[in-house]
Order: structure tokens, then sequence, then C-alpha cells
């Protein structure tokens, strides 16, 4: 497993998430268990994880150990709860976040954004801001596009079993998926992505949720709930929203374009 070896700074945001170089030449943005943020590191991984899967645009991340010793030296952390694994995603550089850049005239990825925006909505994540995506200019005027943060997902980075059973099941106020919407040139992409979101095997699903690590306080009662919760609104769910989805925002976008 790599091991931290230079701290550079804290980043901004309530996510405990800090910028750490790891012995293998690599940055890397690591999340630290918090209190009162108890569900933010589980977030991450079964976001991430489900991402992957999926073949979306988000940064390789890892599970990481970070010495006490270490620890103690990174502003805010000396003397907090420290779990054996923290979640680390691979930091992007020479990039923007989406406040940060005005014109967007083309995005490269632009065929896996319809996946992004179903997997918001199969994990409720309400937090898809400017803030949460990162572009990065290839060439002029074309940009690609990662996810990032993922910490609210399933409507809260401290959610409780009886939460799960209730996430809202409506169109979520998201500019940030209004941009993506407008360079999704095909919407049989959304078809193709609730599809493959529908035949994600549910053993995967139960072995991502199983990996979580014991110290990160998810109850196996919990880790039951995530799994059921996934399977349910994927079905019987899902689908309703990408409707929703596609005539409340999609089609009236590409209509005033048109």
């Amino acid at each position: 497993m790599i091991e931290p070896i230079a701290f550079h700074k804290t980043l901004e945001g309530k996510s405990n998430a800090h910028l750490i170089t790891f012995n293998d030449g690599k940055d890397y943005v690591v999340k630290f268990f918090q209190p009162g943020f108890e569900k933010t590191l589980p977030n991450e991984w079964v976001s991430y994880c489900l991402a992957r899967y999926l073949g979306l645009p988000v940064p390789f991340a890892r599970l990481v150990e970070i010495p006490q010793e270490f620890s103690s030296k990174v502003p805010g952390l000396a003397g907090t709860h420290h779990t054996q694994y923290q979640f680390a995603s691979l930091y992007v550089p020479d990039c923007f976040d989406g406040h940060q850049v005005s014109n967007v005239p083309h995005i490269i990825n632009h065929k896996s954004l319809a996946g992004v925006i179903l997997l918001d909505y199969w994990l409720y994540n309400r937090d898809r801001t400017r803030k949460n995506i990162v572009l990065c200019e290839e060439t002029q005027g074309n940009f690609h596009l990662w996810i990032i943060d993922h910490a609210e997902v399933f409507d809260s980075y401290n959610w409780l079993e009886s939460d799960l059973e209730s996430l809202p099941e409506e169109v979520l106020k998201s500019a940030t998926h209004q941009f993506m919407a407008q360079f999704i040139e095909n919407d049989q992409s959304f078809t193709d992505y609730l599809e493959l979101i529908q035949t994600i095997p549910i053993l995967l699903i139960e072995e991502i949720v199983t990996l979580i690590p014991d110290d990160w306080m998810v109850s196996k009662e919990e880790k039951k709930a995530i799994v059921s919760t996934l399977v349910t609104r994927r079905k019987k769910i899902l689908p309703e929203l990408k409707g929703k989805f596609f005539k409340k925002v999609y089609q009236p976008l590409h209509e005033k374009n048109d």
C-alpha cells in the first residue's frame, strides 16, 4: 500500500479534504473520517466504485492508510478520531472547476454525461454543483470533464438507515446537470446507461458495500439498507426520474437550441 510523504494544503469545503503526495510520486485528495460527517467516506467509496463500473469520468481512487504520526501534523486533524483507512482520489492538476471556466464550446467526453446524470439520480446526489466538476482544456475550446466529491449522495453526509427508505423522487435543481445536458447529443444514451445500471450484478453491489471498512461506522443493517436502496431505486424509481429529467430539463434545452 502506498504511503504519504508530504502534506501540501487543506482544500476548500466541509469534507475534510487534504492534498497529500504519496511515495508513488502522485498527489491525492485525501478525505479523513470526521465526527458529524460519518457517512462521507462510505458515500465516496460506493459512488466511486459504481462510477468506475459504469465507465464514468471519475478520478482513480483507493483506500489508504495514514499513520497517526503523519496525520497529527495535518492542520485540523491532531487529536481527532483516527480510522485505519481514509479515502484518496487522484488529484487532477492544471484544471478548473465549473465556476472558473466561463466558455466551454465542447466537452470531449460528452458521451458519458448521461451516465453522470443518471448516477446522481440513482444515488440521489443533491450536490452536483459547478464546484463538483473539473474541466481540463486538452486543446483550445475542447474540455475533458471529471466528476468529484460524492460526500453527499443518499441526500446527506450523515444519513441514518431510516433516511435511505425515503429518499426523494424528484427532479434535482442542478444548474450543472443543465450544463451537462446541453452537450448530450443523443438521448438514447440515457436509455443505454439506464440499462447498464440495471444490469450491474447484485453480488457486485453487495461486495462494494461489504468492503466499506469496519471503522467507518457503517453497521451491518445500514450496509444492507444501502444495497436494498440501490436495487430498489434502479428498478422502480430511476426509470421514472429519467423520464422526468428528459421532459423537464433535457427536452426543453434542446428544443431551445434547435
